[in-house]
C-alpha cells in the first residue's frame, strides 16, 4: 500500500495516536473517510462531464482508441525508418574509418 511497509505503518499509527490522544482517532477517522468518498465523487463527476461532452461531440471512446492507435503505428513507423537510416549510416562511417586507419590496437 503505497510502498508502506509494515513497520513503517506502524510507526505512522502510533506518531498519530500521540498527535491526536485516541479518543480523537475514531473523529480523525470518519473525516477522513468524508473527505475520500467526497473526492472519488468529485473524480467521478468530472470523468463522467468529459465523456458526456465527448459524446456530445461524437466521440465515443472506441473512436478514440483507434484514432490514437494510427497516430501511435505512424510515429512507430517514422522512428523505425530513422532509426534504420542512422544505424546503416553509424555502420558504413566505423567500416569507412577501419579502411583508412585500419584496426586500432592500444599499445602498453
Amino acid at each position: 500500500m503505497f510502498g508502506i511497509g509494515g513497520g513503517e505503518l506502524v510507526f505512522i499509527m502510533f506518531v498519530v495516536l500521540l498527535l491526536f490522544g485516541s479518543d480523537k482517532i475514531p473523529e480523525v477517522a470518519r473525516t477522513m473517510g468524508k473527505a475520500m468518498a467526497q473526492l472519488k465523487n468529485a473524480t467521478n463527476d468530472i470523468k463522467s462531464e468529459i465523456q458526456r461532452g465527448a459524446e456530445e461531440n461524437g466521440l465515443d471512446p472506441k473512436s478514440l482508441t483507434e484514432m490514437t492507435g494510427g497516430f501511435n503505428a505512424q510515429i512507430n513507423k517514422v522512428k523505425e525508418d530513422l532509426l534504420g537510416d542512422s544505424v546503416v549510416q553509424a555502420n558504413k562511417i566505423k567500416e569507412d574509418i577501419e579502411d583508412i586507419a585500419g584496426p586500432v590496437k592500444r599499445s602498453r
